[in-house]
């Protein structure tokens, strides 16, 4: 595996999960109640417990994306230029 493949690979991983995590915080913001209604019924949670954890997750799951996803990215893109051709 060469040093573009994986640039194109974490490129694409980046591109998904960002996408992934917008459709999350979208489906979080529209759909609250829904979402209560789901899990406030399967675990017995209080919606303010609900909050505060779909926000970590929403944090939790940015911190996972800039780490393992575009940190790499941005990576082997300034070492495939500093790498003579």
């Amino acid at each position: 595996m060469n040093i573009n493949a994986l640039t194109a690979f974490f490129k694409w991983c980046t591109i998904i999960n960002v996408g992934l995590f917008f459709l999350s915080a979208i489906m979080i913001l529209t759909a609250a109640d829904f979402i209560y209604s789901v899990h406030g019924a399967l675990f017995n949670i209080p919606r303010e417990a609900l909050d505060i954890i779909l926000y970590g997750f929403l944090g939790l799951y940015k911190i996972f994306i800039l780490v393992f996803n575009l940190v790499p990215f941005i990576a082997l893109l300034i070492v495939d230029k500093k790498l003579p051709s």
